[in-house]
């Protein structure tokens, strides 16, 4: 690698030398211009694998992110850095958005951060499309695939937009991937398998004690997380599915003195982004959050992650517990086990998955009642679909996807929303609807053999990964018990 690479490495990073697989996807993306996949464990410096190529190429570089909170982060790590990167998303003015993009045609903003929601608007397209972009870079690729386990509508459209780019090189990144979604990625990518390399790490945090407790009742959640609070000095974050546990953790926690805060999507904006800034910053050492929270958290001294409720799949409870020990002291990361949360996880699944027949009746309702719809809001649609249940979030499902295949444009909240399109095949498809609803049961499967498994826990989810052939870490409950180790290499 050349002598520019390691400049840019030590003089904006403050780095001498890389790790793991950095320096081989740097090579390929400069000097070989080729195309990359990249599977590396939260915390291990994904990020640099795009921000050098894009100090080092002469021309402009995108960089997709699902998040408007996570691109704000970095784009303001990279600032305090003195590199010249923006991001262009809904929280700012249109004049502030339309000078931020005049000083991207200008060259004076190396690293544009945008969501893919971004390139819905006309007047952005043309005018990027101006643009002499040498790298396309797609944070958080697993959200690509509807195999995974984060899916986002518009992110399986970046294959149309890299076209709009006039098809970019391209690197994508993830930490979690099954096979199945990496294939996935890569083809909606529009990029041909033998065009890209797949690098990835493996599960590599050895740091990191993976536990799971069989807990009977609330009690006894309780129990274990006091427990965990008593032998941890440092910062933590406690995970739960639903906002209404958490909200009685936390009032039981802050009767028995535990200082905490909150994050969770029932807050306002200001509220949630002050909350991490103060976790960031030290000022709040505990949260209380549900899985909104966490991604892009750049804080290094994490000392324990608790899942007190069982999460949706693998792949979301690695990415979740990789926001622990990324100083590389031991830390804990604990899974609190109850049968009964899975019912929570299947009805969360059976609403991110309507059938043809939700909607079939959903775009009958739009076509005959849009005007009432629009003034009314999506609460009227809620009580015509699912007789007045609140809990049912298909309807938010389905009109993202409606959205996504071309159906409807506009906003239900801005009472704006329009029907333009027919109901495409694929949305009318049983056999694709069943198998991605059977797709996402098996993931849940996985979380819960996980918990019984008796061999290794990092194991486990090396294979889960398609990473095959670890050693048993000596660092799990499967694996060593008050210190004796059980399972031997």
């Amino acid at each position: 690698m050349n002598n520019k690479i390691y400049d840019i490495l030590k003089n904006y990073f403050g780095f001498n030398s890389f790790k793991g697989e950095q320096e081989a996807i740097i090579n390929r993306i400069v000097n070989e211009r080729q195309h990359s996949l990249v599977l590396m464990p939260t915390g291990s410096g994904k990020s640099l694998c795009y921000q050098i190529p894009a100090l080092y190429f002469e021309n402009s570089t995108i960089v997709i992110s699902p998040l408007i909170a996570l691109m704000q982060d970095q784009v303001d790590a990279l600032r305090k850095k003195n590199i010249p990167a923006a991001f262009i998303n809904s929280t700012l003015s249109k004049q502030e958005r339309e000078k931020r993009l005049i000083d991207f045609l200008d060259g004076k903003i190396k690293l544009l951060y945008v969501t893919p929601e971004r390139f819905r608007k006309p007047d952005f397209v043309e005018q990027i499309k101006k643009v002499k972009i040498d790298l396309l870079a797609v944070d958080e690729a697993h959200c690509i695939s509807e195999w995974g386990h984060d899916f986002r509508p518009d992110y399986s459209r970046i294959g149309e937009f890299r076209e709009l780019l006039g098809n970019p090189l391209t690197i994508a990144l993830t930490a979690t991937a099954t096979h199945a979604v990496q294939k996935d990625i890569i083809k909606k990518l529009n990029i041909n398998k033998n065009e890209i390399k797949i690098f990835h790490q493996g599960i590599e945090r050895p740091n990191l004690r993976l536990e799971a407790v069989d807990v009977f009742d609330d009690k006894e959640k309780l129990r274990e997380i006091i427990s965990t609070l008593g032998k941890f000095e440092g910062s933590g974050i406690i995970y739960f599915s639903l906002i209404k546990t958490l909200e009685r953790f936390s009032e039981i926690l802050g009767d028995k003195g535990f200082k905490h805060g909150v994050y969770h999507g029932k807050l306002e904006d200001r509220q949630r982004k002050n909350m991490q800034r103060d976790f960031i910053n030290g000022k709040q050492k505990l949260i209380l959050a549900t899985n909104a929270f966490g991604m892009g958290i750049d804080k290094a001294d994490i000392r324990f992650v608790i899942h007190v409720e069982v999460p949706s799949s693998i792949e979301s409870y690695y990415q979740e517990i990789g926001r622990a020990g990324r100083d590389g002291k031991d830390s804990l990361c604990l899974l609190l086990y109850n049968q009964d949360d899975l019912y929570t996880q299947m009805e969360f699944i059976k609403w991110a998955n309507p059938d043809s027949n939700f909607y079939f009746a959903l775009y009958n309702l739009l076509s005959r009642d849009l005007g009432l719809i629009n003034s009314s809001g999506i609460e009227y649609l809620r009580e015509q679909m699912n007789f007045k249940n609140k809990t049912d979030f298909r309807i938010e499902t389905a009109l993202a996807m409606l959205d996504r295949y071309g159906v409807i444009e506009g906003d239900i909240e801005k009472k704006n929303l329009k029907l333009v399109n027919e109901l495409p095949e694929i949305l009318q498809d049983d056999d694709f609807l069943k198998e991605k609803l059977l797709n996402d049961n098996k993931k849940l499967l996985s979380v819960v053999n996980y918990f019984r498994s008796e061999n290794c826990r990092r194991v486990f989810i090396s294979d889960y990964f398609g990473f095959p052939g670890e050693k048993p870490c000596g660092n799990c409950d499967n694996c060593t018990i008050n210190g004796v180790v059980k399972i031997k290499e």
